[in-house]
C-alpha cells in the first residue's frame, strides 16, 4: 500500500482554505500513486478551534466540508480529523474524531479515547472520550488509527486508566497511523520520537505519525511527521516549520520504502535554533492569517527590540516593518546609533519621534498633583507609556499591528509598564528568557552582523532615570533566568530551589516578584509559546493568591 503523509498548515475556522488545501493535496498525491492520504487532527475546524465548537453551525460546517472532500475520495482514500457531535445519551456534545474515507463517503469513525486537560491543552471542555476501538481494513491492510494523545500514555507516569493500543492490538492489526495536533516547544521533538518509538516497539507494528505544522495565535505546531518501522527505528522525519506531502510504500512483510529521499537530521537542531524558527512561524503566520501584512514595533537600540525587529524582518520582509525611534530625554546617545544601525543593515522603514516634549506635557498637566513629592517611578511610567501612545496612534492611522518586544524574565518578575512597554498585539519574547535573547542575537549574527554588537554587549537598561541599569532592580539575568526556569518550567517550591543552592534571600525576592505581577500577565497581549511553560493560557494562576506572594 502507497501511503501519503499531508504535513500542512490549518486556518481555525476558514474552512474554503483548509477544504481547498486538502482537496488539492489528495489530487497531488492520488496523481502520484497514493492509495491513502493521511491528514493531521482536526485539520477540517483547525486547532484548537476552543469556544467556536459550542455553536452548532460550526460543526455543520465541518461536515460539509468533509462530505466534499469524499466527494473527491473516489480512486484514493483519506483519513482527516474532524469534531463530530456525540450521538449518544450521555457526555460532552461532541468527540474528537478521524473519518476514514474511501469510495466517495465516510467508511468509518474513530474517536480519541484520552483528551489532555493540561497545560495548553482543554479537550475535556468539549469532547467525549471514546471506550470502544476498532481498526480499519483498507486494501488487504488492518489499520489501528490513534489520535495524538492517544499514543503518548507509555510514560513513566501515565495519565490515564487505559491505552487504547492495548485494545486495538487485541484485532491484530499490521500497521498504526496516528493523527496529530503537537504543539511545538523547544524540548519537544526529542520526547515525541521517542514515546512515538517506543509505541512502535511494543505493539511491535510500523508506525506513521502525521503532525500539523503552522501558528494559531500563540500555539505554534512544528510539523514533524514521523515513520517508524516495526523495531521502532526512525525511517523518516519530515522537515519542521514547513508544509510537505511525502510517499511511503507499506510491504505486506510490514517494511517501509519511502518514494523520496528521506529528511533524517544528521544531528537535532540547537533549542535556540529550534525558537528562531518558531517564532519567524510565529510571527508570519498570526498576521497572514489575521490579515495583516505590516508591523511596528518601539526600536530602542537595545537587544530585545533589535531581535524581535530582525525576527519580524524575517518573517514578515523588512519593508513591512516599521521602527520608531522614541529618544526621551534619558535616552543616550548610543542607543540612537544602535537602533539606526539595524534599521540599516535591515533596511525596514522607520521614523524618530522625540517624546520629551510629550512626557514633560503630562508631568505638567499633573504638577498640582504630583508637586512636593519626589521622581519616583510614576514619572518612569509616564515616558513608557507615552512611547504606547505615539505607537498606538501609528496603528491606527496607518493599519499597523504593534509587536511587542517584552522578553520572559521581564514579564516574570513584572519588570514592565502597564500600557506602556507591555502593549502591543502579539507578544514576541513573551516566551524567551533574557538569557536566550542573547543567543538569539548572537545567532541572528551567524553569518554576518545585523543587530549591532553595542545592542549585545551593552549593560540593559529601560532608560527611564539617569544612568538607569536592569540590574538596579533585578538579580543579574543569569541568576534569575535559572531560578525562574525552575519555579516556572519544572514547578519547583521555595524550598528545593534554596536546596539545590541557590541564596534564600534572592530565591524569596523573585518568587515573590513573579506571584505578584500575576495582573500584570493578565493584561498583556498573546505570548508566542516556545518553551514547555509558557505564560498564558499554558499557566493559570489566581491574581489574589497569597501562596509565596
Amino acid at each position: 500500500m502507497n501511503i501519503a503523509l499531508a504535513q500542512l498548515n490549518y486556518h481555525i475556522g476558514n474552512f474554503d482554505s483548509n477544504t481547498a488545501k486538502i482537496i488539492d493535496t489528495l489530487k497531488t498525491a492520488r496523481s502520484n500513486g497514493a492509495d491513502l492520504v493521511v491528514f493531521a487532527e482536526l485539520c477540517i475546524s483547525g486547532y484548537p478551534a476552543r469556544d467556536f465548537l459550542e455553536f452548532r453551525e460550526f460543526i455543520d460546517l465541518c461536515e460539509k466540508s468533509a462530505l466534499t472532500i469524499a466527494a473527491e475520495c473516489t480512486d484514493v482514500a483519506c483519513i482527516i480529523g474532524i469534531p463530530t457531535p456525540n450521538t449518544g445519551p450521555h457526555g460532552k456534545d461532541l468527540h474528537n474524531s478521524a473519518y476514514f474515507i474511501a469510495d466517495g463517503k465516510v467508511q468509518q469513525v474513530v474517536n480519541k479515547a484520552l483528551l489532555p486537560n493540561y497545560d495548553v491543552f482543554d479537550e475535556y471542555r468539549y469532547f467525549e472520550p471514546e471506550t470502544e476501538f476498532a481498526c480499519i481494513n483498507f486494501k488487504g491492510h488492518r489499520i489501528a488509527l490513534t489520535i495524538c494523545e492517544d499514543l503518548w500514555n507509555t510514560i513513566e507516569n501515565p495519565l490515564y486508566m487505559i491505552r487504547p493500543m492495548d485494545k486495538l492490538i487485541e484485532q491484530k492489526p499490521d500497521m498504526m497511523i496516528n493523527i496529530a495536533a503537537s504543539p511545538f516547544a523547544y524540548n519537544h521533538d526529542e520526547e515525541r520520537i521517542a514515546i512515538l518509538s517506543d509505541n512502535a516497539k511494543r505493539y511491535n507494528l510500523p508506525l506513521f505519525y502525521v503532525n500539523q505544522v503552522g501558528a494559531q495565535t500563540e500555539i505554534i505546531f512544528d510539523g514533524g511527521s514521523l515513520v517508524f518501522d516495526k523495531q521502532g527505528e526512525l525511517v523518516d522525519e519530515l522537515p519542521y516549520f514547513k508544509e510537505v506531502l511525502t510517499y511511503y510504500v507499506l510491504k505486506d512483510d510490514a517494511t517501509i520504502t519511502p518514494q523520496q529521499p528521506v529528511t533524517l537530521m544528521p544531528e537535532r537542531q540547537s533549542n535556540i535554533e529550534q525558537i528562531y524558527r518558531g517564532l519567524i512561524l510565529g510571527i508570519r503566520d498570526y498576521f497572514y492569517k489575521s490579515g495583516f501584512k505590516q508591523a511596528i514595533l518601539g526600536l530602542s537600540g537595545g537587544i530585545d527590540s533589535a531581535v524581535v525587529c530582525a525576527l519580524a524582518a524575517e518573517a514578515l520582509g523588512a519593508q513591512n516593518v516599521m521602527c520608531v525611534l522614541l529618544p526621551s530625554k534619558y535616552s543616550t546617545g548610543h542607543s540612537i546609533t544602535d537602533a539606526e544601525g539595524l534599521v540599516n543593515n535591515l533596511g525596514c522603514m522607520s521614523e524618530t519621534v522625540e517624546i520629551k516634549s510629550i512626557t514633560d506635557a503630562f508631568e505638567t498637566a499633573l504638577h498640582p498633583q504630583f508637586e512636593g513629592l519626589p521622581f519616583n517611578i510614576a514619572e518612569e511610567n509616564l515616558q513608557a507609556r507615552t512611547r504606547a501612545v505615539v505607537l498606538m496612534a501609528m496603528c491606527n492611522k496607518f493599519g499597523y499591528i504593534l509587536l511587542n518586544t517584552s522578553n520572559k524574565s521581564e514579564a516574570a518578575v513584572g519588570y514592565g509598564t502597564l500600557y506602556g512597554d507591555m502593549c502591543g498585539g502579539i507578544s514576541v519574547l513573551g516566551d524567551v528568557y533574557k538569557t536566550q535573547v542573547y543567543q538569539l542575537a548572537n545567532y541572528i549574527n551567524r553569518e554576518r552582523e545585523i543587530i549591532p554588537q553595542n545592542s549585545i554587549t551593552k549593560p540593559p537598561s529601560a532608560e527611564l532615570r539617569p544612568d538607569q541599569k536592569d540590574s538596579d532592580s533585578l538579580p543579574d539575568y543569569d541568576t534569575l533566568d535559572t531560578i525562574l526556569m525552575e519555579y516556572v518550567e519544572h514547578r519547583k517550591s521555595s524550598a528545593e530551589i534554596i536546596a539545590s543552592g541557590y541564596d534564600e534571600a534572592t530565591v524569596r525576592r523573585v518568587l515573590k516578584l513573579v506571584n505578584t505581577a500575576e495582573h500584570k500577565r493578565y493584561q498583556t497581549p498573546p505570548i508566542l509559546r516556545v518553551s514547555p511553560k509558557a505564560f498564558g493560557m499554558g499557566r493559570r494562576m489566581p491574581i489574589v493568591g497569597k501562596y509565596l506572594s
